[in-house]
């Protein structure tokens, strides 16, 4: 957990010394601490003593599925998690996420990309602790007022019908951030709706006439393929 004045405690999990030090290298130049574990078991020891601000970990650990890690690490713990993995299937992706992941990047992977997806989970989950502080939400000429439930693209009002709503301020929660469509779809039409993948297919394309200026080339509400979406929040 962050100390006063100090920089983010990164716990990297993973058995490839390779990627170890590469991880080692990229976080110490940007001013990140830096712990490391090469099991799983180790792993989650270290998140409870370390307390990190965020955990880099693999899925194809020596001792423990990651998946498992994940589902540990979630049965106490809000900590960010990004996985880091050579399973490239969607639904190795899928189930991550759905697990409790924050976000995954699949190896080989590039340093700015993994440093920008460590700044959003971070800033997301800074927010998430603030819930209160969060009465706004503006990305380029998306605005949104989460009190009044209001809604503006280059300053001309749009209309959301509930629904619509219901699933921008749930994409605005996770902003940055890959939404499953079981995720998405359990958020917005309850438990019993997480495999009807057609009611997104429908919403998000009224949403995204409403909220882009080209639809089919959307800029804000952008696809994971076969995965979910990610709505964007930075320029």
């Amino acid at each position: 957990m962050t100390e006063l004045g100090s920089q983010p405690l990164v716990l990297v999990i993973e058995d490839e010394a390779p990627i170890r030090r590469f991880l080692r290298a990229t976080l110490q130049a940007h001013e990140f601490r830096y712990r490391e574990a090469v099991t799983g078991g180790d792993g989650l020891r270290a998140a409870t003593l370390e307390q990190p601000d965020l955990i880099i970990l693999d899925l194809g650990l020596p001792d423990i599925d990651g998946l498992q890690v994940i589902a540990e690490l979630r049965s106490w713990a809000s900590i960010p998690i990004i996985v880091l993995s050579a399973r490239g299937r969607e639904q190795d992706k899928i189930a991550a996420l759905d697990a409790g992941a924050d976000d995954y990047l699949t190896k080989p992977f590039g340093t700015g990309e993994l440093l920008a997806r460590i700044r959003v989970s971070l800033r997301h989950h800074a927010r998430s602790a603030q819930p209160l502080a969060d009465t706004a939400f503006r990305v380029g000429g998306l605005r949104v007022d989460l009190v009044r439930r209001h809604v503006w693209v280059d300053d001309a009002e749009v209309h959301l019908t509930p629904i619509e709503y219901r699933m921008l301020s749930t994409l605005i929660r996770h902003a940055g951030q890959v939404v499953t469509h079981r995720q998405l779809l359990t958020e917005v039409w309850g438990p019993g709706y997480g495999t009807e993948a057609q009611y997104l297919r429908v919403y998000i394309g009224q949403l995204r006439r409403k909220i882009e200026r080209e639809p089919a080339r959307p800029y804000y509400l952008m696809t994971e393929l076969g995965v979910g979406y990610r709505l964007r929040d930075e320029e």
